[in-house]
């Protein structure tokens, strides 16, 4: 039950912060939080991450039906038995959601998260749920590949 309280907790906060930037920026718009390093820019995408598949919104739709069903399926599989795998798997369903819920309704992922430093693609709370759920994830093979030899 916890990891869909951390799920629904994702959700929430993304979408808050979303329409905290709809209602209050411009598009385009570009606050400096750290000039040169970190802004909040107003952007929307129609594609997937780094701008992929733009305009392919019911493929992104479908995908993430299936996803969000594969997640809740694991989870009440493995429940607590994995912990680090739950908690990932519900920062990636809260992610997921999150996207979702912008798709669905217009279209467009919010996006406002914008590392100028380096030129990093603008993002928003719902990708770093994503990106952190899935480095869990690849940290939990990894560690379990140290623990399970190869072949046995």
């Amino acid at each position: 039950m916890i990891y869909y309280v951390i799920a629904l907790a994702l959700v929430a906060l993304d979408q808050w912060t979303k329409y905290l930037v709809v209602k209050h920026m411009e598009l385009a718009e570009s606050i400096p939080l750290i000039p040169g390093v970190f802004h909040l820019t107003s952007h929307r995408n129609m594609g997937a991450a780094f701008g992929i598949l733009q305009n392919q919104r019911w493929l992104f739709v479908l995908i993430t039906v299936a996803v969000v069903v594969g997640i809740v399926i694991s989870l009440m599989r493995i429940g607590k038995t994995q912990p680090r795998v739950s908690l990932a798997l519900s920062l990636v369903l809260g992610g997921a959601v999150g996207n979702f819920i912008d798709r669905l309704l217009t279209g467009k992922v919010v996006d406002f998260l914008d590392f100028t430093l380096i030129n990093f693609p603008i993002f928003n709370v719902a990708d770093v749920a994503i990106t952190v759920g899935v480095a869990l994830l690849l940290l939990d093979i990894a560690l379990e590949g140290k623990r399970k030899p190869i072949g046995r």
